[in-house]
C-alpha cells in the first residue's frame, strides 16, 4: 500500500514542495504521492480531521499554520517547541507529531559547504517567523554575536530576549542604523521578504568583502537585489533555494527513515524556476 503525503496552507498552488517531493519518489522507486492541499485560515481543524481520515501519512505546514498546528498535535520534537512553530508531521495511526526543519534546513548550506559559524561576528536583517529558527540555528553552532535588525525595535527585541533565553550573544537595532557598519560581519542574513517582490536590497553592502558570508533566505527570484549586490563583491553566497533544499531534505528524512536523494530533490527544484 502506497504512502500519501502533502503540503498545507493558504496560497498554496505556487508551492514546489510536491515538484521535489515526487522527483524524490521517482529517483528511489518509493510507491508515495504528495500534493498540495490549501487550507485557509481558520478551517485548520477541519482541514486536519480531513487528512487524519484520509490516512495521510505526513505532511507539510506553511503560511498561515506554522503555529496554530501546535494545538493539534499530540507529540512534538525538541526544534518545534523551541521554535513555537511546527513544518513538519508525521502521523502514525492517529498521532501526529510535529518537527520543525526551518533550523536544520537553514543551517545545511553552510556544513555542505564546511563553512564554519562558530565564533563569527551575524547580521540577522529581520525579525519575523523564520527568523526566529535561524537565530537558534546559530546559537547552536556557537555563533560569537548576533546582530539582529529590524523595521520596528520591538520586534527585534522580542527576537533578542529569545536569543539571550537560549544562551546566545545578542542585539538589537533598527534596520536603518545598519549601513554604518557592515564591515563588521562574517555572515549576514537577509529574513526578511524585501526581495520578494525584486525590491531593493534591505542594506548598502558596501562595507563586505570576499571572506564575508551573505545569505538570502528569499527563492524566488533566485537572484535578489541584495544577492547581486552581494556577488559584485565576490561574497560567499548561500541563496534561498538552499535553505528550502535543505527542510526538504529533513522532511524526507523525518518520513522515510533513509537518506534522501539531494541532488534528484535539487534538480526538480530549480527545474520548479
Amino acid at each position: 500500500m502506497g504512502k500519501s503525503f502533502a503540503v498545507i496552507g493558504d496560497p498554496i498552488d505556487h508551492s514546489l514542495s510536491p515538484n521535489i517531493h515526487n522527483a524524490a519518489f521517482r529517483e528511489l522507486d518509493l510507491d508515495c504521492s504528495y500534493i498540495a492541499y490549501r487550507i485557509p485560515q481558520g478551517e485548520l481543524k477541519e482541514g486536519i480531521e480531513g487528512l487524519k481520515k484520509i490516512k495521510i501519512d505526513g505532511f507539510n505546514v506553511t503560511i498561515p499554520h506554522k503555529i496554530e498546528m501546535m494545538k493539534y498535535l499530540d507529540k512534538i520534537d525538541e526544534s518545534c517547541s523551541l521554535i513555537g512553530a511546527v513544518n513538519t508531521v508525521t502521523n502514525k495511526e492517529g498521532t501526529l507529531k510535529g518537527y520543525n526543519t526551518d533550523m536544520d534546513g537553514f543551517i545545511e548550506p553552510f556544513k555542505k559547504r564546511e563553512l564554519v559559524i562558530e565564533g563569527t561576528e551575524i547580521l540577522l536583517l529581520g525579525a519575523g517567523g523564520a527568523a526566529r529558527a535561524i537565530v537558534a540555528g546559530f546559537a547552536k553552532e556557537k555563533a560569537k554575536r548576533i546582530t539582529i535588525a529590524n523595521r520596528t525595535l520591538e520586534n527585534a527585541e522580542v527576537l533578542l530576549d529569545f536569543a539571550e533565553k537560549i544562551g546566545s550573544n545578542a542585539n538589537a537595532i533598527k534596520i536603518h542604523d545598519v549601513d554604518l557598519m557592515t564591515n563588521g560581519y562574517d555572515i549576514i542574513v537577509n529574513a526578511t521578504s524585501i526581495g520578494l517582490k525584486k525590491e531593493p536590497s534591505p542594506i548598502s553592502l558596501d562595507g563586505i568583502t570576499d571572506k564575508t558570508i551573505v545569505y538570502d533566505i528569499v527563492y524566488m527570484p533566485m537572484n535578489t537585489d541584495f544577492i547581486k549586490k552581494a556577488k559584485e563583491k565576490r561574497a560567499k553566497i548561500i541563496f534561498g533555494y538552499e535553505m528550502l533544499l535543505g527542510q526538504a531534505v529533513r522532511a524526507f528524512e523525518i518520513w522515510h527513515g533513509i537518506e534522501a536523494p539531494y541532488n534528484a530533490m535539487k534538480k526538480a527544484l530549480l527545474g520548479g524556476f
